[in-house]
């Protein structure tokens, strides 16, 4: 996830560029709720009017017609580690979840490894069923940090999965250039073939040489990323100098964005590397700005007009919030949405309604709904 509470308070004395966007209005927050254990995802199965909130600790619960259910939809904290990077860090609806009711979860199990797993919904919409958990796949992990969590269903019915290089500083195992190892990757697999699933024939490494499951590599600890149409927005939180955000299409698969020989468009350790063949960061910001991305959304929304076809993101020391268009070149429409948001604490995650609607999560405990103002 973010960095250590000691670095983002360290962080928060940093002052913004003189080169940022000029800050604009158009935008604020309206405080949803204020008292989830360390909420980190906002979310909902489409077509369906409530909301989902995901803490870290292990719990999902439901909130509709804006008050939150008496029973958590599903209590796995037994199961999870939790605390700094670790814990309960991804939720995925299935696209056909009103018909057949399942769900994925990416979290930290007691092990300490990212645990993959399949549940379903009892015969209560507002209560799953804890005995449904079913395996999809382990990752082995060596330490508490870099640990991704992020999942979606693409428009291919597959289920992409961030990983991040496992831990440590500098990616010390060589993962995130390793193409036979699962951390430091965007995976993708389907769910709906195989058992526990089958791999996409379009994965660089379908046909062996390479771990099957791999779609893109060299990625450091993207947290939260985005499926918009065809395109996979990859935020990935950097090491001492750049954070980034990476736009690829769905159909690149097998792109390497250059972690741990690149930060960002900038040579990691060796001064001089070749940075040709990376796939290049379609934003990034140093960290005389901030110290540790929050990857968002792009709005595709109706309540807020401001933000059409933006792809909004944070940054967790600074409170930094900005946003770009993309529509196949550079950036375009920079905006600094920093002051229009506020000061509401370390932004910890974006969420996003059946009606895609955006909110914010914070490390204080926060949900917030972005409005127009």
């Amino acid at each position: 996830m973010h960095r250590t509470w000691q670095t983002a308070l360290a962080a928060a004395a940093i002052t913004l560029s003189l080169a940022a966007p000029a800050a604009a209005q158009g935008i604020g927050v309206d405080l949803v709720a204020d008292d989830f254990d360390s909420p980190i995802l906002v979310t909902a199965p489409a077509g369906d009017d409530r909301l989902f909130v995901v803490e870290q600790t292990g719990r999902i619960w439901i909130m509709e017609g804006g008050a939150r259910l008496q029973t958590p939809f599903l209590d796995i904290a037994g199961a999870v580690i939790a605390g700094g990077e670790q814990g309960l860090l991804g939720l995925a609806f299935h696209p056909d979840y009103a018909a057949n009711g399942r769900f994925y979860l990416n979290y930290t199990n007691r092990a300490g490894n990212t645990e993959i797993a399949r549940f379903t919904v009892s015969a209560d919409a507002n209560v799953a069923d804890p005995a449904s958990e079913s395996e999809v796949l382990e990752i082995e992990d060596f330490a508490g940090n870099h640990n991704g969590g992020w999942m979606e269903f693409g428009p291919d019915g597959f289920l992409y999965i961030a990983t991040g290089d496992g831990g440590g500083g500098g990616d010390p195992r060589r993962n995130g250039q390793d193409t036979g190892a699962l951390l430091g990757k965007i995976l993708r697999i389907d769910v709906d073939s195989g058992s526990p699933y089958a791999i996409p024939p379009g994965n660089p490494f379908a046909g062996g040489g390479g771990a099957p499951e791999m779609f893109v590599y060299g990625v450091r600890n993207p947290w939260r990323n985005a499926i918009d149409g065809n395109d996979l927005y990859i935020a990935d939180v950097g090491q001492n100098a750049w954070e980034e955000v990476t736009v690829i299409s769905l159909d690149d698969a097998g792109a390497n964005l250059g972690w741990n020989v690149a930060e960002g468009n900038h040579c990691y350790e060796q001064q001089g590397c070749d940075l040709s063949a990376f796939t290049p960061a379609t934003y990034e910001y140093s960290h005389t700005e901030g110290c540790s991305i929050t990857g968002g959304y792009v709005y595709r929304g109706a309540a807020v007009p401001a933000l059409a076809g933006h792809y909004i993101f944070a940054d967790y020391c600074t409170g930094l919030v900005r946003s770009f268009v993309y529509d196949g070149g550079p950036p375009a429409e920079v905006t600094d949405w920093t002051s229009a948001i506020g000061l509401i604490g370390n932004i910890t995650s974006f969420g996003r309604d059946a009606a895609g609607e955006l909110y914010i999560t914070t490390a204080r405990g926060a949900v917030y709904r972005i409005v127009a103002r």
